[in-house]
């Protein structure tokens, strides 16, 4: 049984410790927004933030993030800047990597809002998009930061 504090809410769930953190999140705290791409960690879709900082939630167990914040793509509100912007820009293609990619952007803005492009690119670099809608995820962020070009 682990105790995970998901989106402002402390959640009791039978997690074995060494549970990867995903599944604990959709399997059993059926929050199915947060997406299983790859498993390894190398498509961003499963991002989540775990005290603020966005990880790939199959890489690490409830056992590791347990007592910590953890935000998943539930939990960032539609009033947004990211969530706006990619609305506003018809981001999504398809829209199966599109929690991951905001959650990623979240993240980046908060961290850094001043952005040049190269730096966006870089922070989003392992967030695939099978689309292809990387202008429009580029543009995007761009907005929701509000970098001018």
């Amino acid at each position: 049984m682990a105790a995970l504090n998901i989106n402002g809410k402390e959640r009791s769930v039978d997690a074995d410790s060494e549970m990867p953190l995903l599944w604990a999140i959709r399997d059993l705290a059926g929050l199915t927004g947060t997406k299983y791409g790859c498993g390894i960690g190398e498509c961003g879709v499963c991002t989540v933030h775990v005290a603020g900082k966005a990880v790939r939630s199959c890489k690490v167990t409830a056992g590791e993030v347990a007592g910590k914040e953890i935000t998943t793509i539930e939990g960032i509100p539609e009033s947004h800047p990211v969530v706006k912007a990619f609305a506003q820009l018809n981001v999504p293609a398809c829209g199966y990597c599109t929690p991951g990619q905001i959650m990623q952007a979240v993240a980046l803005i908060r961290h850094k809002p001043d952005l040049e492009d190269l730096e966006i690119l870089e922070a989003m670099t392992g967030n695939i998009c099978r689309c292809g809608a990387y202008p429009r995820i580029l543009a995007a962020i761009r907005q929701a930061a509000g970098v001018q070009r």
